[in-house]
């Protein structure tokens, strides 16, 4: 009887490394990451956002046309921030 088991008995063959299901968890992440990376920039790509309004021009006149009468433009605003100033004894019944 020899005194080293190993000698005499044959040697298992690794499995390849496809095989081990914790190599495929280590790999799944990577790749699912790189996969939406590409979708981001499919999507990116795809639907670009209009950042300027084609009639920017005209939009500006008429804003600028609101903001020469404060009065008109503020008035729901003021309205709004009145009342909700007012203490409750003093608001209208």
């Amino acid at each position: 009887m020899p005194s080293n088991p190993a000698v005499g008995t044959v040697p298992v063959a690794a499995a390849p490394w496809w095989k081990f299901g914790h190599v495929w968890l280590i790999i799944a992440g990577p790749a699912i990451v790189i996969v939406a990376g590409f979708v981001t920039l499919w999507l990116a790509l795809s639907r670009p956002d209009p950042v300027v309004a084609e009639d920017y021009y005209r939009q500006g006149i008429e804003i600028n046309k609101t903001l020469t009468a404060p009065e008109k433009s503020l008035a729901p605003a003021m309205k709004g921030r009145n009342h909700a100033a007012t203490p409750v004894e003093d608001q209208p019944r």
